[in-house]
Formats: C-alpha cells, sequence, structure tokens
C-alpha cells in the first residue's frame, strides 16, 4: 500500500470518525445527559449543607458544547487511529473485502479497547467514587485496555499460525479460547473497584452504564459502517459498464 493510499484512508476514517462521533453525540444527548443530570441530583441532595463549588463551566455548557467537542474530536482522533490499523490489517486477517475488513477490525477494537476494560471496571456516574482514588481508577482502567488490546493481537497472530495446520474454523476457535482464558486471568489478578455507595439507586446507576455502553457502540459501529463503504469506494471501486457502441459483436 503506497503513501498515498494511505493518506487517503487515514482522511477517510477521520470524516468517517467525525460522523460517527455526530451519531455518538445524538446517543450521548438524548440518552446520557438524563442520567447524568439525576448523578449531580442525588449528588446536590445529599452533600452537606455547607458543601458548595464553584462551577467554572455551567452545567448548560457541559451538556452541549462541552458535550460535542469531546466526543467530535474523540471520533476524529480514533477514526485516523483506527484508520492506520485498517492500512496494516488488511489483507493480514484474511481474505476478506475492503469493507468486511473494516467491520471486522471496528468490531474487534470495540470488544478488545472498550467492552472488555468495562466489564472488569465499568463507567459511573459523576457522584460515584472517591476522588482521592482517580489517580489509582485511571491507571487501572487504561491497564485493563491495554492487556486487552495486546491480548487481541497476541490471538490473531495465534490464530494466523494455527490456521494451516488446524483448518480456519478451529484455530479461530483456539485463538478466541486463548483470548477469553487469558482475560479471565487478568480479570482475577487486578484489584476490584467498587465504591458505588450502597444507598445509590440500582436503576440510575444502570441507565448510566448502559447509556455509555451504547454511545461506545454507536460511535464504532456507526464508524466501521461509514469508513468501510469509504474504503471500499476507493479500493475496490466498481468497474463502469462498457458503452453500447464500443460493444464487440458477439459472433453467431
Amino acid at each position: 500500500m503506497n503513501s498515498t493510499t494511505v493518506r487517503n484512508l487515514l482522511v477517510r476514517g477521520m470524516l468517517a470518525g467525525l460522523a460517527a462521533g455526530l451519531l455518538a453525540l445524538a446517543v450521548a444527548y438524548l440518552l446520557g445527559e438524563p442520567s447524568v443530570d439525576s448523578a449531580i441530583g442525588y449528588e446536590e441532595a445529599h452533600a452537606p449543607a455547607h458543601h458548595h463549588e464553584v462551577e467554572l463551566v455551567s452545567r448548560s455548557m457541559q451538556s452541549t458544547a462541552g458535550l460535542a467537542t469531546g466526543i467530535l474530536l474523540y471520533g476524529v482522533a480514533f477514526g485516523g487511529i483506527a484508520a492506520l490499523a485498517y492500512c496494516f490489517a488488511l489483507g493480514r486477517v484474511g481474505r476478506f473485502t475492503p469493507r468486511a475488513t473494516a467491520l471486522l477490525l471496528s468490531g474487534t477494537a470495540l470488544l478488545a479497547v472498550y467492552v472488555v476494560p468495562f466489564l472488569k471496571y465499568p463507567a459511573n456516574p459523576p457522584s460515584v467514587g472517591d476522588p482521592g482514588t482517580i489517580s489509582e481508577r485511571t491507571t487501572l482502567y487504561f491497564l485493563m485496555m491495554l492487556l486487552s488490546a495486546l491480548l487481541a493481537v497476541a490471538a490473531v497472530i495465534i490464530g494466523k499460525r494455527l490456521a494451516p495446520r488446524l483448518g480456519t474454523w478451529y484455530a479461530t476457535v483456539a485463538a478466541v479460547a486463548c483470548f477469553v482464558l487469558a482475560i479471565g486471568l487478568a480479570y482475577a489478578f487486578l484489584p476490584v473497584v467498587n465504591e458505588v455507595p450502597r444507598e445509590f439507586p440500582a436503576a440510575l446507576l444502570w441507565r448510566f452504564r448502559t447509556s455509555a455502553l451504547a454511545i461506545q457502540l454507536t460511535l464504532w459501529t456507526g464508524f466501521g459502517l461509514i469508513f468501510g463503504e469509504l474504503a471500499q469506494r476507493q479500493l475496490a471501486p466498481r468497474t463502469g459498464t462498457v458503452p453500447s457502441g464500443n460493444a464487440t459483436p458477439v459472433p453467431h
């Protein structure tokens, strides 16, 4: 793949990330923000009477311009990174079309980069968690994310190595089993973080976490579909039909 093709795919990846970010923004505003507002209301209702923090950025600004800026910038950045990963993966993970490779990459990244760390360290509303442990919790989350991504790459390599001997199906099953086993060991050995107060509403916590998952699902799925279509049009364009005047006559 030459540098021009990589550059074109990088631009398309960033545009696809921006478009997917717009879809995720709609989900975040409609599903996520009501849960955040409820969590903030719970925090204010249970805060000491003398406790008052100066609000540097208004809540309305956070839920509109701040939310849009954060999600769209994230979408563009991760779209560019995913496009570069796509350039490396294309043709190396199997004989898939450009569109199918984009969907496979997007789904695998969603699983490894978000879902697996999320199951160990799920997202919490603003009112949950000790501010003194935020650094430790952030470190553990990114460690789990790094482990998951590296183990996913290792599973792909294992599957490719085993395919000539076991066949594609059994090699895939073996690679997935190795990934699940390694992730299970990571879950077992990494420390548990549970700072949710007992009196915190379970329904609110569930809504917040499902909305966080829905945002990421929308972002990654939207990117896979949009970028897959753009990559397909660049790498495997449809051949035009031959004009009727230039058609070769068929002998009788």
